[in-house]
């Protein structure tokens, strides 16, 4: 009986090893904030410029309300929010700034799959956005794991 529990509790953590990758591959890891005793994820699924600029307004007052090491901040773009994490879009130093302060903005890579084959050509995105494989989906991963969604 004891070397079937043995044998069960093995099968069992070899199924959640074999699991969990799978799961981490969805989204990406929650950020290295230790003492952030706030977080917040902020929605951008349009690509009105009004929006963006609220969007990172929001983000930059938190960081100034907040010592930035108290406050996690992800920006998560998806759908025509994309747009704000392109080379050549006029907030990117903003985006830089914030992302320097340890504020994440990731970029929905369903998204950007989507574009690719709609115009044959991959959209370049800047280094400081952190890919993930669905927008949605990293929003519900951090709500999950105590962040609070704001849709400015």
């Amino acid at each position: 009986m004891r070397s079937f529990r043995i044998l069960h509790a093995m099968v069992a953590a070899l199924a959640i090893g074999v699991a969990m990758p799978q799961a981490s591959a969805q989204q990406a890891p929650l950020q290295d904030k230790p003492f952030a005793e706030h977080k917040i994820v902020l929605q951008l699924s349009d690509n009105d410029p009004k929006k963006q600029g609220l969007v990172l307004s929001v983000a930059s007052n938190l960081m100034k309300f907040y010592d930035p090491d108290k406050v996690a901040i992800e920006v998560v773009a998806f759908g025509p929010g994309i747009d704000l994490l392109r080379p050549e879009n006029s907030n990117r130093k903003m985006v830089e700034s914030l992302v320097a302060q340890g504020a994440r903005f990731d970029i929905c890579l369903n998204t950007v799959d989507t574009l690719e084959r709609e115009a044959g050509k991959r959209p370049e995105f800047i280094a400081a956005a952190t890919p993930v494989h669905v927008g949605v989906a990293q929003i519900l991963f951090l709500t999950e794991n105590g962040y609070t969604l704001v849709r400015p």
